[in-house]
């Protein structure tokens, strides 16, 4: 039998608390229901406070509706687990989610999602969102079942003053994977006490690890190396995938990154914008677009210092070959819950949160990449953060994670093979053998 984890715990305790308020999605017929996660930092509460806004603003255009917030405060693994099981029934069902775009054709196929064509056709706002927006949130089907709210983008942040130390330059610029390691080696070398080079890994961190530690490896060895979508085949036996997780290992080996014990805690990413990279301790790290808002005054971690600390350059391919850089993308979607009873006031409910406005608020609050024109042209979002340009203009050569059914299946088969070599319990080549293995039992299983 299993034991009763805290996160099983918190998450009945959210099923009998939405259980509680009766049939439905709860709260009565004029009342929405919006699930979302809330950050394991207490002092992170950016969707928190753009929610309230929102909430204010709706109920003031739509009398005697109410908007009822539904926070699910957990690590991101845990949140799309309880979301999850909180979508199976109608009774624990929220009417809106905050869902992430890689979940959403397995939650279609779960049953869990409502597709939102026959709401966006008469939606003047669609117009403005990007292709490659709107097709994240696309579904096998053809049909869309989200609204994107912003997207990101991946590259090297890094720590000028601990390169001045030791000898590398302010405007570092690495050509391939290389000079991302011998950087680090060398930091290792002349600067003692700092962690050299952080690279997400393992099972605890989840989909930021596969996604900004590993894929953005992955997806600079060549065309297709996860997925071939013309074949309509996982790759299996790739040389790259080898090689992206030869890097890892080999940042582990060599002690250039974070002790395997705290690069494997779910909450790292904590550590390095509230902890390492603010107190010098972290000299290039790997990670998203999103960082400047921790730092920000309202942050976390306010750090007034930082736009003039800490660099940026893209992330190198494997070898440097066209276009000599790579990043991925992600994003977070607003959807409809398949057994919510209140299909048209939720809709409602996104279109609130999706207006200009609020789209412009929520983008230049969060450090988001806008996913709209009139927003991306607008001068308020490109004067918002430091950096914001740096992370927009990586969007022409970025990618996106295969939008497919079996994604988050692979996504955990990855975690493990990361974790394997990032602990030294498995050669690349066992670890590669074992991906290989668990890809082709999970495509006999669809």
């Amino acid at each position: 039998m299993r034991p009763t984890t805290p996160a099983l715990l918190a998450t009945t305790l959210v099923l009998a608390s939405l259980s509680a308020c009766g049939s439905g999605s709860g709260g009565g017929p004029d009342t929405v229901r919006i699930a979302y996660q809330r950050s394991t930092d207490n002092k992170v509460r950016i969707l928190d406070d753009y929610l309230a806004v929102v909430k204010k603003e709706f109920e003031r255009d739509h009398p005697g509706k109410k908007l009822k917030l539904v926070p699910v405060q957990a690590a991101e693994n845990d949140y799309y687990t309880k979301l999850q099981q909180m979508m199976r029934s109608p009774r624990t069902a929220p009417d809106v989610v905050r869902e992430d775009t890689f979940l959403i054709n397995s939650d279609i196929r779960s049953g869990y999602l409502r597709p939102l064509d026959d709401k966006l056709a008469s939606w003047s706002e669609w117009s403005h969102y990007l292709p490659t927006a709107k097709a994240s949130a696309r579904a096998e089907d053809g049909k869309t079942y989200g609204v994107p709210d912003g997207t990101d983008t991946r590259g090297l942040w890094f720590n000028k003053e601990i390169f001045a130390r030791a000898g590398l330059p302010a405007d570092w610029r690495p050509r391939d994977w290389q000079e991302v390691l011998d950087a680090a080696r060398t930091v290792k070398a002349r600067v003692p006490g700092v962690i050299p080079l952080n690279v997400y890994t393992g099972k605890g961190p989840g989909e930021g690890a596969v996604m900004q530690g590993f894929e953005m490896l992955l997806y600079g060895t060549g065309a297709d190396p996860l997925y071939r979508p013309r074949a309509r085949e996982w790759v299996t036996g790739g040389q790259g995938f080898k090689d992206a997780l030869d890097f890892v290992h080999t940042v582990y080996r060599e002690k250039l990154g974070p002790d395997p014990s705290d690069a494997l805690d779910p909450n790292v990413s904590t550590r390095v914008v509230n902890e390492w990279l603010p107190s010098g301790k972290l000299a290039i790290d790997l990670d998203g677009s999103w960082l400047g808002q921790s730092w920000l005054p309202t942050g976390s971690r306010p750090w007034p210092r930082w736009s003039a600390v800490l660099g940026q350059a893209a992330f190198p391919t494997q070898h440097g070959a066209a276009p000599g850089r790579v990043s991925l993308s992600g994003g977070w979607t607003w959807a409809i819950a398949a057994k919510s009873g209140k299909a048209e006031l939720a809709w409602q409910a996104i279109a609130t949160l999706q207006n200009r406005a609020n789209a412009l608020r929520w983008c230049v609050n969060d450090a988001q990449i806008a996913v709209r024109d009139d927003i991306a042209a607008d001068r308020r979002y490109l004067d918002s953060m430091p950096a914001v340009s740096f992370f927009t203009g990586l969007v022409k050569d970025t990618h996106y994670r295969p939008a497919l059914p079996l994604y988050p299946q692979i996504s955990s088969a990855i975690g493990e093979a990361m974790e394997s070599v990032t602990t030294g319990d498995a050669t690349v080549t066992r670890a590669a053998r074992r991906y290989d293995d668990q890809v082709r039992s999970i495509a006999r299983g669809q």
